[in-house]
């Protein structure tokens, strides 16, 4: 993680979250699957006047009355009292019972009848010889409330079917007007502004669409008793306001690295005027070449502080104006240039930002003060900090041509410390970054490890939001797959929780999210692979355009041009398979 010293933004502790459950009342109509839904009172302290499921905090008493309800093979004793407490709370606000009496049959609208909610809600089911249902009660997933917010929850969102002959009727005090809605309708309504609801309810009705029928969607749940998903969303600001995001989302990485204790001051818009801080000693600053392969631009980053002088990553294109804000933000104390390989997007300004460093040297070492006794930082900077890097392999194309200054070797380490610091107070107050060579993308790749910090500096690589291009002969798909299993395995040992790519924003958080990030971009090139496979299988004499046409039909065939190039890599991996 991230040195305390280097946050932007001071540490804080967020206000602890009490443990409630949320349950989602599910019934299949000729239409399709629909959710209950009631509106909170204006009056509440949180989200008031909101549609959310019915729910509320779990009680002591929830966890001493496992004896009273049924379970299945493998539910855990927590989510036991979840779900008893998920039971207990739709009878107190909508008058709905998830109970069954001795001979099996489901409690009925007499027995709701002659329920006071205000009373002990146990007390009045075991007086009427009811069993608590909550087997049929299965986890969904599970929200905790945002870090900024002062009120905040733990919450299991459970799933049960609806029993049969029971309507639903609001206590009017928590909760008012109960509503039958297809998730694709009650998300149609919040679009058009007349029916409110919160960042998790929305997202939940989001994933309940890909379930056409209540069965689909409890098997699914019924198929592991852990949540399909856990978030702690985080909040950023987009275009002046906030914006919320889930752990799978691409601008939650960044959130979790600026603004790791909920802070909501990180601007997400993405602009080339001006440097992006992301720590105190790592800055971003992306270039003006927006486009389908560069996304939002090529991010060239400055590591390092005034102390220690700065190291750029990837200057990008020979843009004047963009090298000129990289050589400001930097105060003109540029110590070394790494390209992490050589596309035209991200080395050609190596050479003209070394120039200008140079030329800037040389005019402060002429100036009216200069003498014979100019000092020998100042005379290693008037050569202009060198470019490293890999050279360009035989097989590159010919705009992507590279030689740098010097060519790094895996594993090598370059240092920025401060003048006069020795041992570790050198390290710990200066930036070190490891080399890792990583073909796959291109035969000279390499990422960097801020080994302080626990960043990864992942080039073309890793991307946020697209898969890399790996384009034969200098790209290769054997090679990308390899460097893929050792940027995870030195993730691991490294303990490295962000990973700051050349296009897209920050990924990662302070769990598993940059391995698990890692791992869904091998999967997609397998999966990729297969289709490649079944598509030689099934025209074993089509040609690359055939198979093309079949392994990337998901791919809008504007971009088939593009993709023929990792299409020709996965074949030629294929083919070196078949040779063993």
């Amino acid at each position: 993680m991230p040195r305390p010293t280097q946050l932007l933004h001071p540490a804080r502790t967020p206000a602890p979250a009490r443990l409630a459950a949320t349950v989602l009342l599910l019934r299949d109509s000729a239409d399709g699957l629909e959710v209950l839904m009631t509106r909170r009172s204006a009056t509440a302290s949180f989200a008031p006047s909101a549609y959310v499921f019915p729910g509320g905090g779990v009680d002591a008493a929830d966890a001493h009355h496992h004896h009273m309800a049924t379970r299945r093979s493998g539910q855990r004793d927590e989510h036991l009292t979840e779900a008893i407490a998920a039971i207990r709370e739709s009878l107190e606000e909508l008058g709905v019972l998830l109970a069954r009496h001795a001979d099996g049959s489901w409690a009925n609208q007499a027995d709701i009848d002659a329920l006071d909610r205000q009373r002990d809600f146990f007390a009045q089911c075991a007086a009427r010889g009811l069993t608590l249902a909550a087997d049929e009660v299965f986890v969904l997933a599970r929200w905790i409330t945002d870090r900024d917010l002062a009120k905040r929850f733990d919450v299991p969102f459970l799933v049960a079917r609806m029993p049969d002959g029971q309507s639903p009727v609001a206590d009017e005090s928590e909760q008012f007007e109960p509503v039958w809605l297809r998730p694709a309708d009650a998300l149609a309504r919040h679009a058009a502004g007349n029916f409110f609801m919160i960042f998790p309810t929305v997202r939940t009705l989001e994933r309940l669409l890909a379930f056409k029928y209540v069965a689909a969607l409890l098997q699914a749940c019924a198929e592991t008793e852990e949540p399909l998903w856990t978030s702690c969303p985080r909040a950023g600001l987009l275009a002046g306001r906030e914006v919320r995001y889930m752990e799978h989302e691409m601008p939650f990485g960044e959130l979790a690295l600026v603004c790791p204790h909920g802070q909501i001051v990180h601007p997400l818009d993405w602009q080339s005027e001006r440097v992006v801080p992301l720590l105190r000693n790592v800055q971003r600053l992306t270039a003006p070449n927006p486009g389908a392969m560069t996304g939002p631009g090529t991010n060239s980053y400055l590591v390092g502080d005034p102390t220690t002088g700065y190291l750029v990553i990837d200057p990008g294109p020979a843009d004047t104006e963009h090298l000129d804000k990289l050589w400001r933000a930097a105060g003109g104390d540029i110590r070394m240039i790494v390209c992490t390989h050589s596309h035209p997007d991200h080395s050609p300004g190596a050479r003209p930002l070394q120039a200008m460093c140079q030329s800037a040297a040389l005019q402060a070492s002429a100036g009216p003060l200069a003498d014979s006794s100019v000092t020998d930082a100042s005379a290693q900077a008037s050569s202009g900090p060198p470019i490293l890097g890999l050279p360009s392999a035989p097989t590159a194309r010919a705009a992507s041509t590279f030689k740098p200054d010097r060519s790094l070797s895996n594993h090598e380490l370059l240092t920025l410390t401060a003048k006069g610091l020795e041992g570790d107070l050198a390290y710990n107050s200066g930036h070190t970054l490891q080399v890792i060579h990583t073909p796959g993308h291109a035969a000279n790749h390499l990422c960097l490890v801020l080994l302080q910090d626990g960043l990864l500096f992942s080039g073309d690589h890793i991307l946020n939001g697209s898969t890399t291009v790996v384009d034969p002969p200098d790209g290769d798909m054997n090679d990308y797959l390899t460097s893929l299993d050792l940027l995870s395995q030195t993730c691991t040992e490294l303990d490295l929780k962000f990973i700051l790519p050349a296009h897209g924003y920050v990924i990662g958080g302070p769990e598993d999210e940059a391995l698990a990030a890692i791992a869904r971009l091998k999967a997609h090139r397998l999966q990729r692979e297969a289709k490649v496979m079944t598509a030689m299988q099934t025209l074993p004499d089509g040609t690359p355009d055939d198979w093309l046409a079949l392994a990337y039909a998901d791919v809008p065939e504007r971009m088939w041009p593009v993709a023929k190039r990792s299409l020709l890599a996965h074949v030629a991996r294929i083919a070196a398979q078949r040779t063993y």
